[in-house]
């Protein structure tokens, strides 16, 4: 009988083992992944008892349950390591924005871009906003273009993941890094095409 402080607590995710395993037969899996049949369940802890290994229950709800024979301490610590592994080789994907004007001046353009540039080069996606405003909901094509030539600028760092689409006022494109971009700092970029580090350095030396 469930004893009244573990009610409600949710079930155990882990598999019965061994002796846990309380069903009269199970359908036996060989350590190599071979099919041994449906068999006594005193009988595949035999087996599992011979071969120095566990009984593991890796179907419960099949009819009979199945069961493989495994070193389950092992598979558990392999387990834990390859999902170890792809926690530290997942990358969080950061949707970042930029607003954009349809007569953007050029100078402004290209600290847009930069900031653009810089958000594709650390591994994160771009919304990249055109706001019209007046008449100039009027004129969609110069959105269009203006987005156009920004994924052409940037195509090396990325690629347009949502083409253009307008949203009320708005027009929105989704650019995403190329995954085989690897993240790097990039140099600030005020475009004026001014090496920023050359001239540190000029200032530096004299």
């Amino acid at each position: 009988m469930t004893s009244p402080s573990n009610r409600g607590a949710p079930a155990s995710t882990e598999p019965r083992i061994n002796d846990r395993i309380r069903v009269p037969e199970v359908r036996l899996v060989g350590p190599n992944g071979e099919q041994v049949g449906i068999v006594r369940i005193e009988d595949a802890l035999r087996l599992a008892q011979e071969a120095d290994l566990d009984l593991v229950e890796v179907a419960a709800q099949a009819r009979p349950p199945v069961c493989k024979l495994m070193d389950y301490g092992k598979f558990k610590y392999e387990s834990a390591q390859k999902a170890r592994e792809s926690r530290r080789n997942q990358q969080l994907t950061v949707i970042k924005e930029q607003k954009l004007r349809p007569k953007i001046d050029p100078h402004d353009y290209q600290t847009k871009k930069g900031h653009v540039a810089r958000f594709l080069s650390g591994g994160n996606k771009v919304k990249v906003t055109i706001m019209f405003r007046g008449r100039e909901q009027s004129r969609p094509e110069l959105g269009y273009r203006l987005l156009q030539k920004l994924a052409e600028d940037v195509a090396e760092l990325g690629f347009v993941e949502s083409n253009p689409k307008q949203d009320g006022r708005n027009m929105i494109m989704v650019l995403a890094p190329h995954k085989t971009t690897k993240t790097r700092p990039l140099k600030p970029d005020y475009g004026d095409g001014v090496d920023v580090a050359a001239e540190q350095d000029a200032s530096a030396q004299g």
